[in-house]
């Protein structure tokens, strides 16, 4: 037999063991009734299904119980099976009844759970779900994301014999694969199955265990007999002999071997149940000097954190959407990704398997422990389910279960503090005990956010630390992120470290030629990046990162430039990649060569005739030609996997044309971009001004570019005083918001020379009276009051009083978009605006000028 048919022989045989198998699964997603609890009248939906799809619109969005019916048809029914109800997940508290049972509960939003419902099913069933998002006793309280309610995942449909693999253990499969010493020469298994006799009599069974290769060959089969008792449970070790020469699992070779459990009648030989698992055989260690190693050769991780939520539908997402998340982050050269902060679909874990990632999965404890002994039992339950569940996901290395969990948590020498501090280390200490006690073969990490608080209460206890740092952004400056991890390093040189979460925002309608932390400019979150990266690839020690975020994600609660966005993606939410994807794409992928005019986010420009505009080229290459026309530019050489040219462009559309040159071959990259020189206000252009405001910003609905503001020259346009002003605060009853969150304060006099005429002047202002209400991940840079309140202010232009007491807030219009335009005759050559204070402050954060 040659070794072809041999493989072809081993699969065909246990495709006909499945085929007569007993087991049936299949999903019941489709015809289920849905109302919210405030509502009387049910709807059709199908699942994947969340009830929170206002979240992309509202801050305020529902949080509270809703119901789910489905009518259940079983025509086969049988009173030799056992049914079950398998949901893949429910956000984040379920009871499940059939035929007015209640046949489950499940506290947690983010693993599997299963319903026996044997001794309630019939041939016609109603199913009903009642679930709440809004349960206090289950983690996570309070997040940077959104609680999203509902049955977002799949449902099934399981019936199988009275014996058959175990589905009784926390939402797992029943079978337990552990690769206890593996090495270039050879690798241990161990293979634990559970069984359950739903039988009332006993039964005497055939375990056998097939393993193959990666290839489909046979390598060894194990025959082990076992006698169960009536309604017993057990379980069946098999150790099979070691694997010579094994083929080792890596996110460049992730090869998976497959290990065939089948459960036999012992008196019929009839097959009862079967299933199938994949594993892959690696090893690994965190080092605190040289990082991170795999199959005994140092290894960089390099990956990012990943939401899972894509509008219109929420986390609602069907399998494929996973898998084509995991395929992304793969081309774009990650070998890593922390699934944050949450378990996730068991499609995305099975993808990482198969198209070779290596994983961080965590429960979401998040920001604070609250003083509650339930949410406490809710926590370890999370993470035993989401250990066992996914125990035999070769991608796993490492369980976590806490997130920056001191970031709201009252501050040391505060009264509150030492209780937090005892209940906080005591639930740490409790679930690390747990975790090792589940899983000893993968490492545990937590992840911290800027303090060394971490370090000295004894939160220090899991194997790797992982850092949020955000140095640049929310705090302090790009530099002292390097301080920081060299200064942890000298501190806890025996402390292995990775950089769990770094990241900017970024607002694509939001450019600047002098980019700076927190303006949302697509132009500050590359700076930022550039930065950080080349420092986290140099340092050895550093075992290495995953960047926050893959995607813009969905989070009600948050304002800044986009409501209801946390913008620091590399794509954006619909899985388009931002232009600084290619840069890391140019920095991890060393297979083949790239280039990449990082253009994208900015091919609509506007400046001055004699503006020279910075061409970036993203490139792994020695060196990058750009042609803009077909005019050449240069050659110049890449540093830090970039190249920039400065260029003047035409007015209109342009061709850019970049070619790199370098050991790994050649790439060539071509987009267009277009240039449109600075109104005329003359010929009744519009003249936009974003004044106070370092930046461009293009409208989204009208595609107006507003330019960023300036000191005022004579013949040109800019502000004779005031102070810049900034929020993070979201603007009302507008789609323009970041218009209106810079300004100038204590401004008296703007000018803008223009030839005599009749002249169309709109001033856009926004009082951002009171006290803000922002979200503590933004630390530093979180609101407090932004402006005195009770502005009242006189504003004249060209000469003539147009408000004599203008307030912006007035009938309680706090944090509004106003607009109002004015029609003026200007004799002098000048348009003048004028604001004078009555009470409080002036201020302006818009101009825009037409001649008529």
């Amino acid at each position: 037999m040659t070794r072809k048919t041999y493989i072809t022989f081993a699969l065909a045989l246990f495709a006909f063991i499945n085929a007569f198998a007993q087991r049936s699964e299949k999903t019941i997603n489709a015809g289920w009734m849905f109302k919210l609890d405030t509502e009387k009248s049910f709807a059709w939906v199908n699942i994947p299904h969340t009830y929170n799809l206002e979240a992309y619109n509202v801050r305020n969005y529902y949080r509270g119980k809703a119901e789910y019916r489905k009518t259940l048809s079983i025509p086969d029914y049988d009173t030799d099976k056992c049914y079950y109800l398998r949901f893949n997940a429910v956000s984040k508290y379920a009871e499940v009844f059939v035929n007015g049972t209640l046949v489950a509960k499940h506290p947690g939003g983010y693993s599997s759970f299963v319903a026996d419902i044997t001794k309630v099913a019939r041939e016609k069933n109603e199913i009903i779900v009642k679930v709440d998002n809004s349960n206090q006793d289950i983690t996570p309280l309070w997040a940077d994301f959104t609680f999203w309610g509902g049955i977002y995942r799949d449902v099934w449909l399981i019936s199988t014999p009275k014996q058959h693999i175990a589905l009784n253990n926390c939402g797992s499969k029943g079978i337990f694969v552990s690769t206890p010493n593996v090495n270039e020469k050879d690798a241990s298994l161990n293979v634990k199955v559970e069984i359950s006799n739903d039988a009332d009599k006993e039964s005497k069974l055939i375990v056998r265990n097939d393993i193959f290769s990666p290839e489909g060959k046979l390598l060894q089969s194990n025959d082990q007999k076992i006698k169960l008792k009536a309604r017993q449970t057990l379980s069946a070790i098999y150790k099979p002999s070691k694997i010579a020469n094994p083929q080792l699992w890596s996110p460049e070779s992730p090869c998976l071997y497959k290990i065939a459990t089948t459960i036999i009648d012992d008196k019929t030989g009839n097959v009862l149940d079967s299933q199938t698992t994949k594993t892959g055989l690696r090893f690994f260690a965190f080092d605190a000097q040289k990082g991170f190693m795999l199959n005994g050769k140092p290894y960089k991780l390099r990956g990012t954190n990943r939401h899972q939520d894509q509008w219109p539908v929420g986390v609602a997402l069907d399998d494929e959407a996973h898998r084509r998340d995991i395929q992304l982050m793969k081309d774009f050269g990650c070998n890593f990704i922390r699934i944050a902060h949450y378990p996730q679909d068991d499609a995305l874990l099975d993808a990482c398997d198969e198209l070779g990632l290596l994983a961080w999965e965590e429960i979401p404890v998040i920001d604070m422990v609250p003083d509650n002994p339930q949410y406490d039992n809710n926590c370890e339950e999370n993470l035993v389910e989401m250990i066992r569940q996914h125990y035999n996901h070769t991608s796993v290395i490492a369980w976590g279960y806490m997130n920056e969990i001191l970031l709201i948590a009252p501050r040391p020498g505060t009264p509150e503090w030492p209780s937090c501090k005892e209940r906080t280390v005591r639930l740490a200490q409790r679930l690390e005990k747990r975790l090792k006690e589940e899983d000893p073969y993968r490492v545990s990490v937590m992840a911290y956010n800027m303090t060394n608080t971490y370090n000295e209460i004894g939160l220090n206890l899991i194997d790797v630390t992982g850092w949020n740092l955000y140095s640049g952004w929310y705090v302090g400056k790009l530099e002292d992120f390097d301080k920081w991890c060299i200064d942890q390093h000298q501190r806890y040189p025996s402390r292995p470290m990775i950089i769990s979460e770094w990241g900017a925002g970024s607002d694509r309608r939001i450019h600047s030629d002098a980019p700076k932390a927190f303006d949302f400019s697509i132009e500050y979150q590359q700076r930022y990046i550039e930065h950080y990266l080349p420092f986290i690839e140099e340092k050895e020690w550093i075992s290495g990162c995953s960047y926050w975020n893959f995607i813009d994600f969905n989070v009600a609660e948050r304002q800044e430039s986009m409501p209801r966005v946390n913008n620091k993606g590399l794509f954006y939410n619909d899985r388009s990649p931002k232009d600084v994807a290619y840069y890391f794409k140019a920095m991890w992928r060393k297979d083949i060569p790239v280039v990449h005019i990082a253009t994208r986010d900015w091919a609509q420009r506007k400046g001055e005739k004699d503006k020279r505009h910075n061409i970036k080229v993203y490139s792994n290459c020695d060196e990058v030609e750009l042609l803009v026309n077909g005019r050449s530019y240069g050659t110049k050489n890449v540093e830090n996997c970039f190249a920039t040219f400065s260029i003047p462009l035409d007015e209109g559309r342009s061709t850019l044309t970049a070619t790199g040159h370098g050991q790994n071959g050649e790439s060539t990259d071509v987009t267009t971009i277009d240039n449109r020189y600075v109104s005329n206000i003359c010929n009744g252009s519009e003249l936009a001004i974003n004044v106070g405001s370092n930046c461009y910003f293009t409208s989204s609905v009208s595609n107006l570019t507003w330019l960023p503001d300036q000191r005022y020259e004579a013949g040109k346009w800019g502000w004779i005083d005031g102070k810049q002003r900034s929020t993070t605060s979201e603007v009302f009853n507008t789609v323009d918001g970041p218009i209106y969150q810079t300004w100038l304060e204590d401004l008296t006099e703007y000018r803008i020379d223009a030839p005599a005429g009749t002249y169309e002047v709109e001033l856009l202002t926004a009082d951002f009276s009171g006290k803000a209400q922002q979200m503590a991940n933004l630390l530093g840079r979180a609101d407090g009051r932004t402006q005195e309140q009770g502005n009242t202010f006189a504003v004249t232009i060209c000469g003539n009083t147009v408000e004599s007491s203008f307030s912006p807030a007035s009938e309680g219009r706090n944090m509004q978009a106003n607009k109002v335009r004015y029609i003026v005759e200007n004799h002098s050559n000048c348009i003048e605006i004028k604001l004078q204070p009555k009470t409080g402050k002036t201020f302006l954060s818009g101009i825009k000028v037409r001649k008529l």
